[in-house]
């Protein structure tokens, strides 16, 4: 048999602290205590977002213009 889980609020059995999963905090990173983002975009993969929203607008202002 396993050993049950305790519930929400219930200290657990080793005299830890509840683990805070669930919460929208960024992960702390490491011993410095600053948080962990993701790094930002590559240029090519931003260019591909630019373009492809500028292919969007492109069509549906054509997609206008045909339909009127």
């Amino acid at each position: 048999m396993s050993a049950q889980e305790p519930t929400t609020g219930e200290p657990s059995p080793n005299g830890a602290e509840p683990s805070a999963q669930g919460t929208d905090l960024p992960a702390q990173g490491g011993e410095s205590g600053q948080p962990r983002y993701e790094p930002p975009p590559s240029v090519g993969k931003l260019l591909i977002w630019v373009l492809l929203f500028v292919l969007a607008a492109v069509v549906v202002v054509l997609g206008g213009v045909y339909f009127t």
